[in-house]
């Protein structure tokens, strides 16, 4: 991800840019789906649902800047990335912080990040943490299926904490040959903290944070997890550039094609959530 080259704006700063701006060198762009711009968007703003963007990323205008936001930030920070992934022009890319629930004034608040790969230690540590992360992530799903057990989309979350649990395995095998004595896998899962997610948050924060989300039909808990994996994505990515062994990095680069595939997943169910909600 050519994360460098998206700049991240608060609400105050957009409307400061779109004031200053002439509507000619910028293209604002909201990635939800139809039904919620129907409801509320930001003047100006044109419709391209995130679901649809990746396979027309070359039909956004390569001569002006491009903004992009959606419901709480998520959605438009991997629209960003994609756009500047694919290197479409030398101009700015901008994503709205907390998008149209900040635009509107509601408070956003956002776990912290945490260091998560140290470069200076060697590969088998990396891979331990990596390990802890699927674990973290596993819970969080656990978590989710516990506390809503009546969400539209269970099925969704049921198979992304089985994938949790897979990549782990996947991770354990690329882990185990440098150990002298390596425990087995599962008593290894099962003694592992969990205590981080994929993306950087600590588990304790983003769980408190689901506690405080409103349950309108799940569609903030699919926000707050599609931007879980996007992180993952992202953090799998980085790791397997940085791996020399090729062996190592095409698992690390499966994972993170896996991850890609949560995403859509993720999405789909928040295009069938939208729908539906009253």
């Amino acid at each position: 991800m050519d994360s460098d080259r998206i700049i991240e704006l608060m609400p105050d700063e957009l409307r400061e840019l779109l004031a200053r701006t002439r509507e000619k060198r910028f293209a604002l762009i909201d990635v939800r789906q139809p039904e919620e711009y129907a409801v509320a968007h930001i003047p100006g703003a044109t419709l391209r649902p995130l679901m649809e963007l990746e396979e027309h990323l070359f039909d956004l205008p390569a001569d002006r800047d491009l903004i992009f936001y959606c419901n709480a930030g998520p959605r438009s920070a991997i629209a960003a990335a994609l756009a500047a992934e694919a290197e479409l022009s030398d101009l700015p890319i901008y994503n709205l912080v907390g998008g149209m629930l900040a635009w509107d004034g509601h408070k956003i608040s956002d776990f912290p990040r945490v260091q998560i790969f140290d470069q200076a230690r060697g590969l088998p540590d990396m891979l331990m943490t990596a390990m802890n992360l699927e674990k973290g992530a596993f819970r969080y799903y656990r978590t989710i299926l516990k506390r809503f057990t009546a969400l539209p989309f269970r099925p969704v979350i049921e198979h992304l904490s089985r994938a949790e649990e897979a990549h782990a395995r996947m991770i354990y095998a690329l882990w185990q040959p440098d150990q002298a004595t390596p425990p087995p896998f599962e008593a290894l899962f099962d003694d592992l903290p969990g205590d981080i997610l994929e993306g950087g948050a600590t588990l304790t924060d983003a769980l408190d944070h689901l506690q405080a989300l409103p349950s309108d039909n799940g569609i903030h808990i699919l926000e707050l997890s599609l931007s879980i994996e996007y992180r993952a994505y992202d953090l799998y990515r980085s790791l397997a550039e940085r791996t020399a062994d090729a062996h190592t990095r095409d698992n690390l680069l499966t994972i993170a094609q896996a991850e890609k595939s949560h995403m859509r997943q993720l999405q789909q169910a928040l295009a069938d959530s939208v729908k539906t909600a009253p």
